[in-house]
């Protein structure tokens, strides 16, 4: 079921979500300031490509006030909006029940947009 619904969403959309984050990444890594937040742009955009299968995690032993203070200022600086554009995805993608999957996806990226400082990607056993 996994590749089954990575590939459908690959071809609906996830491969230009992921290629959106990819971008920024590079974009933001072009700073020295914004090398940190293009890692973990990089880290959503991972995700993005095939969330089927993966989830995020987080690592106790990351968690601390570099993390605290790097998540607050990636809510600032776009966090939200992109936690936003994830969200209105996710209930759009609800409203019918083939989409359901696709949408607690986009959920599923939603909370590592809103906070992914501290978190990494671990494939689901």
């Amino acid at each position: 079921m996994n590749v089954l619904g990575n590939i459908i969403w690959i071809v609906f959309g996830g491969f230009a979500i992921a290629l959106e984050y990819f971008a920024a990444g590079i974009a933001m890594c072009l700073t020295i300031i914004g090398i940190p937040f293009g890692i973990q742009v990089f880290k959503l955009g991972t995700l993005a490509l095939l969330p089927f299968g993966h989830r995020s995690v987080i690592v106790e032993e990351n968690r601390g006030c570099f993390a605290f203070l790097m998540n607050v200022i990636w809510f600032f600086i776009g966090g939200f909006w992109i936690a936003l554009t994830h969200f209105g995805l996710g209930l759009l993608f609800c409203i019918t029940i083939v989409g359901i999957p696709f949408g607690l996806q986009h959920f599923k990226l939603m909370t590592v947009a809103f906070s992914p400082f501290g978190r990494e990607i671990a494939a689901i056993d």
